[in-house]
């Protein structure tokens, strides 16, 4: 399931917190794009880097035990060095971007992501019946803003006859034909908890407290548009 699927249901979890907390108190526009469409009888979703992690640990569970062609980039701060088998390390300003060509089962990627969450993960590979491409950089780590222009959801590339996962990213109409799909954060409350109340070290505040408010959903699904809004917490 995708991070805002998971906020809206109002699962929290670390890969869902992790998404919101660059976030401050504020109103965040032209978040995590989605342009999805359905035709002969394959599911094609487009989406912005946000998305990354999400669909490569989904192709990597349903890998499994089985193995596949892996290449693209690992994109961190943290030493990966003995965790990973890579092709060469690109550094810049203390991000290293470990290049990725190797055969590895789904496992090894679902324990990669879980040991180094915070890891951005531009991995392209087949699982199946389904096949993801993700550019292999960092995405732009611009601060947010309320005057972001639109993004092109051209970052990440799922194709899959996976009924359910496609749905996951258009769940307003499973039966789908085309969807275009853009999300606004109304951030109004940071969540400090509680063992945290007398801590001073501002960055640790700001690491671990939850964001609160609506994500504004507007997406245009064969036609007709839609606008929705979801409290959530994470």
């Amino acid at each position: 399931m995708n991070f805002i699927k998971k906020a809206i249901d109002k699962v929290s979890d670390e890969d869902t917190h992790i998404q919101f907390q660059k976030f401050s108190k504020g109103e965040f526009s032209n978040r995590a794009v989605i342009n999805a469409r359905f035709a002969g009888g394959k599911y094609t979703v487009n989406t912005t880097a946000e998305f990354a992690n999400d669909l490569v640990k989904e192709l990597a569970k349903k890998l499994g035990e089985n193995t596949t062609n892996v290449t693209g980039a690992i994109v961190s701060t943290s030493d990966l060095k003995n965790d990973l088998k890579f092709k060469e390390i690109k550094q810049f300003q203390g991000v290293k971007r470990y290049l990725i060509e190797d055969v590895m089962n789904g496992n090894q990627i679902v324990e990669l992501i879980r040991k180094f969450p915070k890891a951005f993960f531009a991995l392209t590979f087949n699982a199946g019946d389904s096949s993801l491409k993700i550019k292999a950089k960092a995405p732009k780590s611009g601060k947010p803003g309320t005057k972001e222009e639109m993004p092109k959801a051209d970052f990440c590339k799922l194709i899959t006859t996976d009924k359910p996962l496609a749905q996951s990213f258009v769940f307003e109409n499973p039966e789908f034909k085309k969807a275009e799909i853009v999300h606004k954060y109304l951030i109004d409350n940071i969540v400090i908890p509680a063992e945290l109340k007398a801590e001073k070290d501002f960055a640790k505040i700001r690491e671990f407290s939850k964001r609160a408010g609506k994500i504004v959903r507007k997406s245009m699904i064969d036609g007709k548009e839609l606008l929705s809004e979801h409290a959530f917490e994470a």
